[in-house]
């Protein structure tokens, strides 16, 4: 399941990208982002997030999906 980002308490609004619905918080710096969650992610969640950033690297390690920065070359 997922959710807007309107649903999310965070510093930034990102209304062009929809997180998982165990999503806490969203942070970014520069191009990168950290989705927090409440517990943690799943597959589902991971390819969510894969979905919508489909050239950039996207990693989780358990209650944290992270959106690598863009390549600077």
């Amino acid at each position: 399941m997922m959710q807007a980002i309107g649903n999310i308490r965070n510093s930034e609004q990102h209304t062009e990208h929809v997180w998982p619905l165990r999503a806490q918080a969203v942070s970014h710096i520069g191009s990168a982002y950290v989705v927090q969650g409440t517990g943690d992610f799943d597959l589902n969640d991971l390819n969510l997030v894969r979905h919508q950033f489909p050239d950039r690297h996207v990693t989780l390690d358990g209650d944290a999906i992270t959106v690598w920065p863009t390549s600077l070359t």
